[in-house]
């Protein structure tokens, strides 16, 4: 089973059951997904479905934070209800050490020598995590290992 069948049977199946904030983050998910294949003109492949997951799920991590910041805790826990759904259907995150391990052998690949060449190696290692890891993680990883040269 595909998953946009899976998300979509995950829906009804919410409705049929009354989970109200599971239909609601659902519903938002399956029209953002609507949206990327209106802008792609085309269906989305299993990565590009994972990419739009992630980046609603990045949404709510940066809205948890600002509520928490303004102090609105009973909306960080709805948010986090949300991005706990949202979770259930991405691939488990790398951990730190699988993602340098990554970045090394990509680092190696692309010949990378220092902090310049963080935007080569980024570029070729993004598209091989994509929906396994967080950017900003990622991001930092390679910072580190590229100073290190």
């Amino acid at each position: 089973m595909s998953l946009l069948q899976r998300l979509r049977e995950d829906l009804n199946t919410a409705l049929k059951k009354g989970e109200r904030e599971r239909v609601s983050t659902l519903r938002l998910l399956l029209s953002n997904i609507r949206n990327a294949e209106i802008a792609k003109g085309a269906s989305l492949d299993e990565p590009d479905l994972l990419g739009v997951i992630s980046k609603q799920a990045k949404q709510h991590r940066e809205s948890i934070e600002s509520f928490r910041n303004g102090g609105r805790e009973d909306l960080a826990s709805k948010e986090e209800r949300e991005l706990a759904v949202l979770l259930e259907y991405l691939p488990q995150q790398m951990s730190s050490e699988e993602i340098a391990t990554a970045a090394r052998k990509v680092i190696e690949e692309v010949g990378a020598r220092g902090p310049g060449d963080k935007g080569k190696v980024m570029g070729k290692l993004m598209p091989q995590l994509k929906g396994k890891a967080d950017g900003a993680q990622v991001n930092s990883i390679v910072s580190e290992l590229l100073a290190g040269l």
